[in-house]
């Protein structure tokens, strides 16, 4: 039998250090990959996770938390909405109000993101992200109304994330509402739907970091609004 070897340590640290990165760089390729199956089956949906996923992750380094959670933060809100793979496209790209069937099925997607990534052994809560991300504080979110802390910090996050980009983009029944709607929309619900810590971390991107340049550089005019009603 041949004797493999030894390996210096220093070399063998290095080796340990190249083999993390290519680990890490294959979960980011696996995430992208999801989040680009999930947009193929809901195309107003391009570029929205991505832009979830950023804008979640500079809330919370606004907010002062540790760098690893800051990664479980975008990882998870690269594939906040996998679910959406399960309902079915016409429901998803469908211009007109939806029906009290299709809302059910719209908001299961939740459920199904959870199913589908529960036994990926992610080293951040992500399954439970997915789960929670349209919690909201006072009870009224789903899937199970959970109040305050009761929802996990991450999700709170990309709770306001994922609104604040929905409104300030294009959805199929409606154009942007702009920057300062989803702005004002945050402002108006903080501590009643969205965690006041969160909001105060991402109005001081908008307000005094500007932030908003990612959407202007996207082509989404921080003033755009609609006379639409759904957001």
């Amino acid at each position: 039998m041949t004797n493999r070897p030894e390996i210096p340590g220093a070399l063998a640290d290095k080796a340990s250090v190249g083999y993390v990165e290519k680990l890490e760089q294959a979960v980011e390729g696996c995430l992208k990959a999801m989040a680009k199956i999930n947009e193929a089956h809901a195309p107003f949906a391009i570029g929205h996770e991505l832009q979830v996923a950023e804008l979640a992750a500079a809330i919370g380094k606004e907010m002062g938390l540790p760098n690893e959670v800051i990664r479980g933060i975008r990882a998870a809100g690269s594939i906040h909405d996998i679910g959406y793979v399960t309902v079915p496209a016409e429901i998803l790209n469908k211009l007109g109000k939806l029906t009290p069937y299709e809302m059910v099925s719209v908001r299961n997607h939740v459920q199904a993101g959870f199913e589908i990534v529960r036994d990926i052994e992610f080293p951040w809560p992500v399954a439970k992200i997915i789960l929670q991300h349209h919690e909201r504080m006072d009870g009224s979110g789903y899937p199970h109304a959970i109040t305050g802390d009761g929802i996990i910090l991450e999700a709170r996050i990309i709770a306001v994330a994922d609104v604040v980009d929905a409104i300030a983009s294009r959805r199929p029944y409606r154009p942007a509402l702009g920057i300062q709607s989803a702005c004002d929309e945050i402002a108006q619900g903080s501590g009643i739907l969205y965690d006041p810590d969160v909001v105060k971390a991402c109005l001081k991107l908008f307000k005094e970091k500007a932030y908003g340049h990612v959407y202007a550089s996207s082509g989404i005019s921080p003033t755009q609004h609609s006379t639409g009603t759904n957001t």
